[in-house]
């Protein structure tokens, strides 16, 4: 249905905030499991709870074990920082498995420490289930309520996923968000014949594999190969790394996500901005992905109708094309912001292969940073093509705050 075209209608600071949040649910989820605390203890808390119970946490921790997680943390963050370039090339991450192993060994945590304190796989084929019972199914509408639900929710969440990964991407790639949910839905279709759960794209893993060099879509193939290898050949050996030293490396990757810079980024931008951004991370600590965009969404809407935005406008924007086809000038007007930009982009895509093309903003009443950044994406992408896009006007336009992209308004 080429519906991966509505990643580009989420404002740029809700997908931040998504970003933070899930950084921020990574490490409250982790933290117990850090310390080698039981289980049971952070057994059904909700992030908001896991962050008040730290405390506890630390108060009932396993300081042995515990001891080989906060090592591990301390070399994943101070490895950066190593100068040497041969050394630099080998992965912290490795360095901490290299090291952790051969220490459960040493000290026989399989038979001296708490179940719970190695990761436990189990066999393979043991877990997988290829006798498909539809016999639960008593109502067709009770069975297409669920399909309908796990597709939309899972396709919307890989959607957000290839947005905030491509903003993350430093080689400034574009990630094909149509093919990923073709990908999705064939590879679910096999999971449930196997008896799997549904599978979305992943933030964390996805921006782990981007920190560590990835640019391609093997690096996902490879990824998924050795984890079959592994689980297939090694068990025993994974079977032997303290879910400490695991915590550990997701931890680190929530605090990327969630990195201090990017409340900073965010208030240098605008307090509006900021505002989103916050907004987004806390009903999504509060309730769930989807419930924090979709606030972030809201409250960015509402943003816009009190700095002078119309209802018709919020979904359409108002637009002339002028001069000669081999060199169109594209006049827009009143509103541009993050909701119409879909229309837009379709609007100048299929006039963007006529050689030059200008943009003039100088009637516009309201430019938002996502619609800023998304003409500076549309301007570099087209012009790596051959094309030429010039954008006039911004002078015209008042920036509400010091930053190079941030959202404009009229003079009057």
């Amino acid at each position: 249905m080429k519906l991966g075209r509505f990643a580009n209608f989420f404002p740029l600071a809700a997908i931040h905030g998504m970003l933070a949040a899930i950084g921020l649910i990574i490490i409250a989820k982790q933290v117990p499991v850090l310390l080698n605390v039981d289980p049971v203890f952070a057994k059904g808390k909700d992030p908001l709870e896991l962050l008040a119970y730290i405390p506890t946490f630390i108060s009932k921790s396993d300081l042995q074990v515990a001891s080989i997680g906060l090592a591990s943390l301390v070399l994943i963050f101070a490895w950066p920082g190593i100068r040497n370039p041969l050394l630099k090339r080998i992965p912290a991450p490795l360095l901490v498995l290299a090291g952790v192993i051969p220490l459960s060994i040493l000290l026989d945590l399989k038979h001296h420490a708490p179940a719970y304190t190695l990761v436990k796989t189990g066999s393979l084929l043991e877990n997988l289930s290829l006798n498909v019972d539809f016999s639960g199914i008593r109502l067709p509408e009770v069975f297409l309520k669920y399909t309908v639900m796990f597709a939309l929710v899972g396709s919307l969440e890989s959607l957000l996923t290839v947005k905030a990964i491509d903003l993350l991407d430093p080689s400034g790639q574009k990630s094909d968000a149509n093919k990923d949910l073709i990908a999705i839905g064939i590879g679910n279709i096999f999971c449930g014949f196997l008896g799997g759960l549904p599978m979305i794209s992943e933030v964390a893993r996805s921006s782990n594999n981007l920190s560590n060099g990835a640019r391609t879509r093997w690096a996902n193939f490879f990824h998924g190969f050795f984890i079959l290898c592994f689980l297939l050949l090694a068990v025993s050996v994974l079977e032997l790394i303290p879910n400490t030293a695991l915590a550990a490396m997701l931890v680190a990757v929530g605090y990327r996500l969630a990195n201090p810079k990017e409340f900073r980024h965010m208030l240098a931008i605008g307090w509006e901005q900021l505002a989103i951004f916050l907004t987004t991370i806390f009903f999504t600590l509060f309730e769930d992905l989807l419930v924090g965009i979709a606030a972030g969404i809201i409250l960015k809407l509402i943003l816009h109708l009190l700095y002078g935005a119309r209802w018709p406008e919020l979904f359409r924007p108002s637009y002339k094309i002028q001069g000669l086809q081999e060199s169109p000038i594209v006049v827009l007007e009143r509103s541009l912001i993050f909701s119409n930009w879909l229309t837009l982009k379709k609007v100048l895509d299929s006039i963007s292969g006529n050689g030059q093309i200008t943009i003039d903003v100088s009637g516009v009443k309201l430019l938002d940073h996502s619609t800023r950044e998304n003409l500076l994406h549309f301007k570099e992408d087209h012009e790596h093509n051959g094309s030429s896009v010039q954008i006039i006007g911004i002078e015209n336009l008042v920036p509400v705050s010091s930053h190079p992209l941030a959202s404009l308004r009229s003079k009057a």
